[in-house]
């Protein structure tokens, strides 16, 4: 009996949520890195958990990764994997990669998966939705002097074919590519794809989903857990070495966000069970949140 009184307990404590978000937007950034688990369970998890957000009237949109997917690929063919800046460095052969392991196998997988637990999702190639110029990060003096190749930055969103399938309940997914100026294929970091996503749609939370717990002081020791980051600390975590790698995009694009309206984003670790609706509905949530001053 006590179980299940917990059991109700729990929907009670979602209820003020569920009412409160009824109708939002929320944009996910699917991280590539935990779906490669051989626990069917972890891989399915997120779908599952979107499949809720369906079905309480919540609108998700998905910008899924892939990197170490992308990472396998180009080593069967061959080529090196290297970052700069947390960026992966991509020539035309990798961009082709790329394309192939986001666009046509990723996708696929991740709508189909929520297709076969209940819900209604679409599939759209990057290509269909962002546009962009080429990146080039900050050389030793600040200024954009870096070429990493075919890595674009998204400049531009078609957000109509998302608000139709919103208008319809239907769940985009997006894999983290854009057409460039010069009409090619560029890889875009999943991260700040999703962000500019969630700007463009005036979505009402973001959450960043990856294989790690959110941002940590020390990345070693999970205790060390930032829960609430606010915009203006950001630099001196920066300095700090705190953000670092991996985590400049996602902050740099949790504050891009923050900065044009979005009201909270999320940080979690997507490999902990239902993760998603911990931070959404839960008073204690989880992960670290991002907001403003």
């Amino acid at each position: 009996m006590q179980d299940i009184i917990s059991k109700a307990a729990t929907l009670l404590e979602a209820l003020p949520y569920i009412q409160r978000f009824s109708g939002a937007t929320f944009v996910v950034k699917y991280g590539g890195s935990f779906m490669d688990s051989p626990d069917p369970a972890v891989r399915c998890g997120v779908a599952r958990d979107i499949v809720f957000l369906e079905a309480v009237e919540i609108n998700p949109v998905v910008v899924h990764g892939g990197g170490k997917a992308i990472t396998r690929a180009m080593e069967k063919a061959g080529l090196k994997a290297t970052f700069i800046q947390g960026q992966r460095v991509t020539d035309e052969a990798a961009a082709q990669v790329v394309d192939q392991v986001l666009s046509r196998e990723i996708n696929p997988e991740v709508t189909a998966a929520i297709n076969e637990l209940g819900g209604r999702a679409k599939g759209f190639a990057g290509t269909e939705i962002f546009r962009c110029r080429q990146m080039m990060l900050p050389g030793a003096d600040g200024t954009p002097s870096i070429d990493i190749g075919y890595v674009g930055e998204v400049t531009t969103v078609n957000v109509e074919p998302l608000l139709e399938c919103i208008e319809k309940g239907i769940t985009p997914v997006i894999s983290p590519t854009a057409l460039g100026q010069d009409g090619k294929v560029y890889n875009c970091n999943a991260d700040v794809a999703a962000a500019q996503a969630a700007i463009a749609l005036r979505a009402h939370r973001l959450v960043f989903m990856s294989d790690v717990p959110g941002l940590m002081r020390d990345p070693k020791d999970p205790t060390t857990l930032i829960s609430c980051l606010r915009v203006g600390e950001v630099p001196a975590l920066k300095r700090a070495g705190v953000v670092d790698k991996g985590m400049i995009p996602k902050v740099d694009s949790a504050l891009a966000a923050i900065r044009s309206g979005v009201a909270k984003v999320s940080l979690v670790d997507g490999r902990i069970p239902h993760s998603l609706l911990l931070e959404i509905f839960t008073d204690e949530g989880i992960g670290t949140e991002v907001v403003g001053d």
